[in-house]
């Protein structure tokens, strides 16, 4: 049986910036203190949400080390240190286990992609480099590759491959996944934390928590303690703002709404830009009937 990471809530944490497109570290400090106190169970730090894509290596590796500090091991914090290429994926790995990291999330290569193939000796060539838990993301909507079950289960067998975060979408292959392999399964979808919980997922990776840590970690104890009524419940709830959230490529209408709630997280690095205005009103209008925005 492989060691568990975390259970329930870990927070896809975004990246604050200042307007001049500099990481603002203080901030950053500030809003992983209140998701620690809010209830949130890890912290995933350099991921999408963080905006890691548009990020010099100085900065990734600077954004580790500010976590990992700022945590104190309080809760796992798990850095993301995937790449489309290999050998750089192994070199960041490396550096975020010597930060301190206490598990690393892995995205599938994206724009040159891979076989099936490919992917396991990818995947197999990184864990293999590092002593830490890998957490394999799959995300093909991002990256343009789906890890199939057959790879999933070839993965299964490295030591250090613990877990998938799943953002397929697809509820079948993540019963096939919970069926098949000893692999522990977190829901890279926020629309999807109660089904894929019910299926014997072990909390969520979550861009919704950043805005309300304390009902993310609330519906992943709810399913943990077998009570997905009330899990359901909250998901349905809270369903028209977390589908807001993703109205435009996140992290846009994630930092939005931050600042919206004056948490001064500022804009996203280009290519990403502001939502249009309609959109702003729409999140703005969901916010409203949750008590988030006045």
């Amino acid at each position: 049986m492989k060691n568990t990471i975390f259970t329930g809530s870990a927070v896809a944490i975004v990246t604050p910036m200042n307007e001049d497109g500099s990481i603002n570290y203080d901030i950053f400090g500030q809003i992983t203190d209140e998701q620690i106190e809010k209830g949130t169970d890890a912290i995933v730090v350099c991921g999408t949400t963080g905006e890691s894509a548009a990020m010099t290596d100085e900065e990734h590796k600077e954004c580790i080390r500010c976590c990992v500090e700022r945590v104190a091991k309080r809760v796992p914090v798990i850095a993301g240190t995937g790449s489309n290429d290999t050998a750089y994926a192994i070199q960041l790995s490396k550096e975020a286990q010597e930060l301190g990291a206490d598990a690393l999330l892995l995205v599938t290569p994206y724009y040159n992609k891979t076989s099936q193939r490919g992917l396991a000796a990818h995947f197999t060539a990184i864990a293999n480099s590092i002593d830490l838990p890998v957490i394999l993301y799959n995300v093909p909507s991002r990256t343009g590759v789906n890890i199939s079950v057959e790879t999933y289960k070839e993965l299964s067998k490295v030591p250090n491959i613990v877990a998938v975060k799943e953002a397929s979408g697809s509820i079948s292959a993540v019963a096939r996944i919970a069926a098949e392999t000893d692999l522990d399964i977190y829901s890279g979808n926020d629309d999807q934390i109660v089904p894929i919980m019910s299926l014997g997922g072990k909390g969520v990776i979550s861009v919704l928590a950043n805005c309300i840590p304390d009902k993310v970690h609330e519906m992943t104890s709810y399913c943990l303690d077998g009570d997905y009524k009330s899990a359901a419940k909250l998901q349905l709830d809270l369903l028209e703002f977390t589908n807001n959230l993703f109205m435009d490529v996140n992290p846009i209408p994630v930092k939005e709404a931050m600042n919206i709630m004056g948490k001064n997280v500022g804009p996203c690095r280009l290519p990403l830009v502001r939502m249009e205005e309609a959109q702003i009103a729409k999140l703005f209008s969901s916010m409203q009937k949750l008590g988030l925005a006045q």
